[in-house]
């Protein structure tokens, strides 16, 4: 417990800034409207992206011997890439509900 309140301590504004991204991503997300829900969802996709970029930079300057790391990086990579993936299927998927379907006669 003392090994937490040190690096909490040493670590003070870098806890700030993820209370507050916490509190401005809530206030950003609660008040978008439905009809951007789509293309907000598309782009933080995208950004998910990085993610994947810095586990593959981490990966690449961690030890060969410390498993631990690379096993985690490994699973960043996976996840964030499904989150990546995923996240534009589902998108065009959605998308593709708006469209006129072909062949239908009204």
């Amino acid at each position: 417990m003392e090994t937490i309140i040190s690096w909490i301590a040493d670590n003070i504004e870098m806890v700030y800034i993820v209370i507050l991204s916490i509190f401005l991503g809530v206030e950003v997300i609660g008040r978008v409207p439905s009809v951007l829900h789509t293309p907000l969802m598309s782009g933080a996709n995208a950004i998910h992206g990085v993610v994947i970029i810095g586990a593959i930079i981490v990966m690449g300057r961690v030890d060969e011997t410390n498993y631990l790391a690379l096993i985690i990086g490994f699973l960043a990579v996976v996840l964030g890439t499904l989150n990546v993936v995923g996240g534009f299927v589902v998108t065009d998927r959605m998308l593709s509900m708006f469209n006129k379907k072909k062949g239908k006669r009204s």
